[in-house]
């Protein structure tokens, strides 16, 4: 399988999972600006959408959009214990968490990236976003991983959206049980291996 990836971008979610999962991978940067790969490759050839992450699996075939990538690795190495079994209730808990971190924290915390938008703009999303992660810290207040006592894939997901927030003014770290949450994700030695590989750490 190879990846391709930016340095810290959502794709940093299955490049946890591929490393925790056990599984052989190859990588491949892209430069989001000028879609252009690390070898100098049209990444839009790869996935026309043009963002990251992109997964071409051994067949040849590509698995584009992180929540869709992360189960399929899982399902993968089913050993790994990443995702409960499909057809159970825990998949679709697991799945509804998916669906919550890539429309209620990712498009909100990554939409504060874009420098056009207006100041006004920027403080309502905060302002829904420090809803979500009241909602998040008191369900963490609870937990030790988003799906209870084991890590999963939404756990990658939530951890890499939720790093952002440093860089747009979202104090994750005024929350104490997320910032104990994202403390133990980034002592997690798989973790810290896609951290580095990324020139994260």
């Amino acid at each position: 399988m190879k990846l391709y990836y930016s340095p810290g971008a959502c794709s940093l979610s299955p490049h946890i999972v591929l490393r925790e999962a056990g599984h052989t991978f190859d990588m491949e940067q892209v430069d989001l600006g000028t879609k252009k790969t690390k070898s100098g490759a049209d990444y839009t050839k790869v996935n026309p959408k043009g963002y990251v992450p992109a997964l071409v699996l051994d067949t040849g075939d590509v698995l584009t959009e992180g929540p869709a990538i992360v189960q399929y690795l899982a399902d993968k190495a089913p050993a790994a214990k990443l995702a409960p079994a499909n057809g159970s209730l825990d998949r679709y808990r697991l799945q509804e968490w998916l669906n919550f971190t890539t429309s209620e924290l990712h498009k909100s915390i990554g939409g504060l990236f874009n420098d056009k938008l207006p100041a006004e703009a920027k403080e309502i999303m905060k302002a829904g976003i420090a809803q979500r992660l009241k909602f998040l810290d008191a369900h963490l207040a609870k937990n030790d991983y988003v799906m209870g006592k084991e890590f999963s894939v939404v756990d990658a997901y939530v951890f890499t959206v939720l790093g952002w927030g440093k860089w747009v003014g979202v104090d994750v770290e005024a929350y104490p049980s997320l910032k104990a949450y994202m403390g133990r994700i980034a002592g997690r030695p798989k973790v810290q291996e896609a951290l580095k590989a990324e020139g994260l750490a």
